[in-house]
């Protein structure tokens, strides 16, 4: 993702978008350059129009976001009974991490 900032970076200040320029960029991040991912993004980018790719990204977001009407009112909260927060309090940490755990993998 770094590799691409760059190039975009580079490109909004209109300086060329050279493998010598996109490593001066990264480094002056702090970030490690691999030369063969370099070597490929500005291969990549050089059958790339820049701007029109910009352009057709900034204008998707707008034409595919439909206007929501916010709600008028939040339904009621209901309150639960006094037994039913008991039971909710009951729940042990092993089962918890059980939980979890099956959304990580």
């Amino acid at each position: 993702m770094e590799y691409i900032y760059a190039s975009l970076l580079l490109y909004k200040a209109g300086k060329e978008l050279s493998e010598e320029n996109i490593k001066r960029v990264l480094e002056a991040a702090g970030v490690a350059v691999d030369d063969v991912r370099v070597k490929s993004l500005v291969a990549a980018l050089k059958n790339i129009d820049i701007a029109k790719v910009l352009e057709q990204a900034l204008a998707a977001p707008v034409a595919a976001a439909p206007v929501q009407a916010a709600p008028a009112q939040a339904p009621p909260k209901e309150e639960k009974p006094a037994e039913e927060e008991k039971k909710e309090e009951g729940v042990s940490e092993e089962a918890l991490a059980e939980g979890l755990s099956a959304l990580f993998g």
